[in-house]
């Protein structure tokens, strides 16, 4: 690492200019190529894909995407000459566009189910020929546009169903957190260069990140917010990893060394700490792998990019830009003071020191208090309810939120998310048996309504539409579709031969959630198991990876805790802009854990690794967690407050996923840092004492020889190269 950081000062140039290039090569190939996002992704052994396959083969038409297009009058009847004038022109505009199949217009014969009972409120279904993953943004974009455009005074036209669902953008909350990161800087550091120098390194690495991960689409399957989440984690840690360095350089000028020398000390020891901590988090995120989801790989693969980027960045282009700014990233203070000649403050001082101290003088007290606050905020988390939120947690005031409440209220809340019945049905008894489904499932609680029996042109399978009493997010429309698969449709058509399939949005989504919390176990198990064995072979260690994996989880458990507390059971919920409670989106918590363990162990890392050094040094366990506090305590919560507030800034978004990811990442950092660094790893570390430092001899001969500390026991010269002992 002294190495790297020497010859990154030495030919600072041509490594900045690199930087610059790099970002603006890869800004061109992308610009060049585009990009092509695919939310794609499959159950094959799910019910509801054996659903679509059906669907394919028997109703092409049918099969591909849908979405409605609502129409209210509020003054009047749908039926209204005027209004029938006006709405079928648009209605044979829509079907003109390209990929649309079908539109089932409510005033085509049969299409009186489609007006509500009081005649202002109706709806007509476009069916497209493709699924949604491949079908064209721009034919969806083309009948949004066509819709607007038809809006009249006394006429609202909306779009609204899974096609026209918003994506995912992070807009204004990446200003707004770039503004709170800076200003948390200025006051940590007092210096404008040592402000700016880590958004600009964090500010480049993404640049390159979010271009690199535009050219990965053209590979690799990526979901359409996966620059948004990229964005987020990058952006977060890639202002902790340059704060990290940039605070050691600082420590290391005021304590006299030479700006190279302050360099390259910096980069060997807290560098590696970073390049450990972005491993870790990369480990984390590629964790995903294990869960067999292809929908989750690209996310997995783009966030670990953007990760590695800032991690590549902090260790190369921060050095080279350090040297030149020299000892400007000190304040003006404290320039004046070293040029007066005054000695920095001892190492183990402070307030931060002091507060180690008080700890580990009661350390029993300061553990439990801290387990207790961590376990009480996670006991939401045992009634964790994976879904899929409906588009009524949509922005308000935007189309698919007002088409989601105007089909609620004029067809029930169930109206927004049928299930789609695809039955096989090889023979006439087969066939009689699924003609008796809709009055048999007219008596099943919770079902609102049910559509005709429609054959297929062989009549070798049927399609029928069933409409729950309850909106698509609720508790009782997971229970109906259970209550469908397990016992209703079984019975129904037993030994008859005909096979029942229930699919539609709600259903995949409910399989979806079904394979991810199958997979979860395995997923956790994985990621766990290897940062114990990263962690192991760093610090030489058995109790700190094993104490530093339960930390960790018990951070993440709380931040679950207080995210099922707001978004699932409400509470709280309008104080970020949260109308609806629901259940929490069956991707998410995969998505929280990977990022949230990785975080959590870049702190680890940071704090541990100085312990670690100290423990080298001196032997003394207790100055080692004195010091190790004392001199990372303040970077820590530094780090922590950019972090969360960076965050929070992604929670003030329209987007119900982006405010849960948002507040569940703000939570976990919060407490991590607060709770887990400050309070409860130095109360265990002192109660453990040298067991903190226990590896088997066996072990300890068979596990490499990392260092995260690099070679700071040995004094650097003024150009960064390492001299012998006593010739410093």
């Amino acid at each position: 690492m002294v190495s790297l950081a020497r010859f990154c000062t030495r030919h600072r140039l041509a490594v900045v200019v690199a930087w610059v290039l790099a970002v603006i090569a890869l800004g061109a190939a992308a610009q060049v190529t585009g990009a092509r996002y695919a939310n794609n992704f499959t159950l094959p052994k799910s019910e509801s894909a054996q659903a679509i396959a059906l669907l394919q083969r028997e109703f092409p038409v049918a099969s591909g995407g849908t979405g409605t297009l609502v129409i209210a009058t509020p003054g009047r009847s749908v039926t209204d000459p005027a209004v029938r004038a006006a709405v079928e022109p648009l209605l044979a505009r829509i079907a003109r566009v390209p990929h649309v199949a079908a539109i089932g217009s409510p005033y085509a014969a049969g299409g009186a189910s489609q007006i509500s009972r009081d005649g202002r409120i109706a709806f007509a279904t476009i069916n497209f020929d493709q699924m949604l993953q491949k079908l064209p943004h721009s034919s969806i974009a083309t009948v949004q546009r066509e819709a607007a455009a038809a809006r009249a005074p006394g006429l609202d036209i909306e779009t609204t169903g899974q096609v026209f669902s918003a994506k995912i953008s992070a807009g204004v909350s990446v200003i707004v957190g770039v503004v709170a990161a800076a200003v948390v800087l200025f006051v940590a550091f007092g210096s404008v260069l040592a402000t700016l120098l880590p958004l600009l390194t964090a500010g480049l690495a993404l640049g390159a990140g979010v271009s690199g991960i535009t050219l990965l689409t053209h590979v690799l399957d990526v979901a359409d917010f996966g620059p948004e989440l990229a964005i987020l984690i990058g952006l977060g840690v890639g202002v902790d990893y340059a704060l990290f360095i940039v605070t050691r350089h600082r420590q290391n000028l005021e304590q006299g060394a030479a700006v190279p020398a302050s360099i390259a000390r910096a980069v060997d020891t807290s560098g590696r700490a970073v390049l450990f901590a972005g491993i870790t988090v990369c480990i984390a995120l590629l964790g995903m792998f294990a869960l067999r989801v292809s929908f989750l790989y690209g996310v997995a693969v783009a966030a670990s990019l953007a990760v590695a980027f800032t991690m590549l960045a902090s260790l190369t282009l921060l050095p080279a830009l350090l040297s030149y700014f020299g000892s400007h990233v000190l304040s003006r203070r404290e320039r004046r003071r070293l040029a007066a000649g005054g000695a920095a403050r001892p190492e183990a001082s402070g307030r931060w020191a002091s507060w180690s101290r008080l700890v580990q003088r009661r350390p029993l007290i300061a553990a439990v208090v801290a387990a207790v606050l961590m376990l009480v905020l996670a006991v939401p988390t045992l009634s964790l309810r994976l879904g899929s939120s409906d588009q009524g947690n949509d922005p308000p005031g935007s189309t698919t939120r007002a088409g989601y409440e105007l089909l609620a209220q004029g067809f029930g809340p169930g109206f927004n998310g049928p299930l789609t019945l695809v039955a096989e049905t090889p023979d006439g008894t087969a066939r009689a048996a699924v003609a008796t489904l809709p009055q048999r499932l007219r008596t099943v609680p919770d079902v609102a309504s049910v559509g005709p029996v429609v054959p297929s042109r062989d009549g070798r399978a049927a399609l029928l539409t069933v409409y729950p009493g309850s909106s698509p997010q609720a508790q009782a429309t997971s229970t109906l579709l259970q209550t469908l698969r397990s016992r209703v449709l079984p019975e129904a058509v037993r030994g008859t031969g005909a096979v029942v399939h229930v699919g539609g949005v709600t259903a995949t989504y409910t399989d979806f959630a079904a394979v991810l919390s199958g997979g979860l176990p395995g997923f956790i198990g994985a990621v766990v198991v290897l940062s114990f064995l990263l962690l192991l072979c760093v610090f030489r260690s058995v109790v700190i990876p094993l104490k530093a994996a339960v930390m960790n989880l018990l951070s993440i458990a709380s931040a679950f805790g207080v995210v099922v507390a707001v978004f699932q059971w409400g509470w709280a919920m309008h104080l970020i802009g949260v109308s609806r409670a629901g259940p929490i989106d069956a991707w998410i918590p995969v998505m929280l854990f990977a990022i949230l363990f990785g975080l959590s162990m870049d702190y680890e890392v940071f704090l541990v690794s100085r312990m670690h050094e100290e423990w080298l040094r001196t032997r003394d366990n207790q100055e080692a967690v004195t010091t190790g506090l004392a001199t990372t305590g303040r970077t820590i919560t530094a780090a922590a407050t950019i972090m969360v507030l960076v965050f929070l800034s992604f929670a003030l978004s329209d987007t119900r996923v982006l405010k849960l990811f948002g507040l569940g990442l703000a939570v976990a950092v919060l407490l991590d840092a607060l709770v887990i660094r400050t309070l409860l790893v130095p109360a265990l570390m002192q109660l453990f004492g040298r067991w903190n430092w226990w590896v088997p001899r066996w072990l300890d001969r068979v596990l490499p020889h990392i260092s995260v500390e690099g070679h700071t026991a040995e004094p650097l010269a003024a150009d960064g190269k390492r001299q012998p002992a006593g010739q410093a």
